[in-house]
């Protein structure tokens, strides 16, 4: 047996035994004192913070005796992006009626959608009205609805003002910076004034797609893609200065540790925000969620959002994250379900989720009320851009990712890394359909 075949059993072993500890939670127990025993009962799977804990509660205390959500929690610290769905699929894939209300990433919607319940009869024009588009335009598969965004995530850059200034940084650099920086502006930066800093710029280049994120800002920044009419267009021109200049900082101008290349996003978060970082890329809610990384309190007021960078030839723009609410279609219980998903997307709700846990609420409303917060957010909202909607794209992006990887880490050319993945995709046809 070779190392990959050996890789591929653990793999594989670990996704079974995580799938027996999944369908363990869902046995169905004596109900909780507190649920009363005629209700019906909802199991909600996500990752559950206390800002959704929160409101979990206020929707069990208002619905006592006749509705009772039991949270799954499936915590990012246990579960990676890719069990978590993996989990989720192999779940749903048996027809089981034990998950009532799912969360998934936006990039899962065309896989997940054949498990979906419909959602078009439970949701009026008007009430999708007053979503964001940009959040609901992920909520469609084969012109259904079968989802609704719970929140928009949309990717930002920290930076360390205090430290920049204790560099004696031209002022206009932070003008430069508030507007969005040049990638040749950040190096230049580095170059002139924090050469042999580390960490300075700070991105993670794992193989997962928190890598890809930073990829389609770069390509789709440059007007690019790496689809054209169903095809493969990953020898484009822009598609490998993308893929290079990720390579380059880590490799070419040492503005970024190649510590990134094992690292995902709480790891580039704990770098920055412990080891003194200077530029960060990542998404909202730092603060909220990783504030107990900061011993200084002062620091806090350090910490500052801006742009992505982008290229001098193209445009700034931010890619879109964010998690979207499904509906079993095999629940026994529909109707309840849906009103705890109209609960979750409340203006209410969605109020609670910003103020606690700093996400980004669905409700355009919710962004003309003078929070400047918000409006910051909102403009990159504006210039933002969504990963490819493809049923198959989340196994096209693992291909990439991979071998991307591999080139950040410098162990494959920009080319070797391109005519591989070129030849992964196509061999597997993933493109077909």
């Amino acid at each position: 047996m070779n190392f990959k075949q050996v890789i591929y059993v653990v793999i594989s072993s670990a996704l079974l035994i995580l799938f027996i500890f999944l369908s363990i939670l869902f046995i169905p127990s004596a109900p909780r004192l507190n649920s009363g025993l005629n209700n019906k009962v909802i199991h909600f799977v996500n990752h559950i913070t206390p800002a959704q804990k929160q409101i979990i509660d206020l929707f069990n205390e208002r619905n006592k005796g006749r509705i009772f959500v039991e949270p799954i929690d499936l915590p990012f610290e246990k579960f990676s992006t890719n069990e978590r769905k993996e989990l989720l699929a192999r779940f749903l894939r048996s027809k089981s009626d034990r998950i009532d209300v799912f969360t998934v990433d936006q990039i899962w919607v065309p896989r997940f959608a054949k498990w979906s319940l419909p959602l078009e009869q439970y949701f009026s024009p008007g009430e999708r009205e007053n979503l964001l588009k940009y959040a609901l335009e992920t909520c469609y598969f084969n012109d259904t609805l079968v989802t609704i965004p719970l929140y928009l995530d949309v990717s930002v850059m920290y930076y360390r003002k205090d430290l920049l200034k204790s560099f004696n940084i031209n002022s206009k650099v932070f003008d430069d910076i508030k507007k969005s920086l040049t990638w040749q502006e950040l190096i230049n930066i580095y170059q002139q004034s924090f050469r042999g800093y580390n960490p300075y710029f700070l991105f993670p280049a794992d193989d997962y797609e928190g890598l890809m994120c930073m990829f389609w800002e770069m390509v789709k920044g440059l007007g690019s893609d790496i689809f054209m009419d169903g095809r493969l267009n990953l020898h484009s021109p822009k598609v490998k200065r993308s893929l290079q200049m990720m390579v380059d900082l880590v490799n070419k101008y040492k503005v970024t540790p190649g510590s990134v290349t094992n690292g995902r996003e709480n790891e580039c978060i704990a770098d920055f925000l412990q080891n003194r970082g200077i530029f960060l890329r990542s998404w909202p809610g730092l603060l909220t969620d990783h504030g107990d990384l900061i011993n200084d309190p002062q620091i806090r007021d350090q910490i500052v959002k801006a742009p992505t960078p982008h290229f001098s030839d193209g445009k700034p723009v931010s890619v879109f994250g964010g998690w979207n609410l499904m509906v079993s279609k095999f629940s026994k219980n529909i109707p309840e379900s849906i009103e705890f998903v109209k609960f979750l997307c409340s203006e209410e709700s969605q109020r609670i989720l910003h103020e606690k846990g700093g996400y980004l609420p669905i409700y355009e409303s919710l962004y003309d009320e003078g929070n400047k917060d918000l409006l910051f957010y909102y403009k990159l909202i504006k210039q933002g851009i969504h990963r490819p909607i493809h049923e198959h794209y989340t196994n096209i992006s693992d291909v990439l990712s991979y071998y991307f990887n591999l080139a950040i880490k410098g162990e494959i050319s920009v080319n070797t890394a391109l005519d591989l993945a070129e030849e992964k995709i196509k061999a597997s046809a993933m493109l077909e359909n």
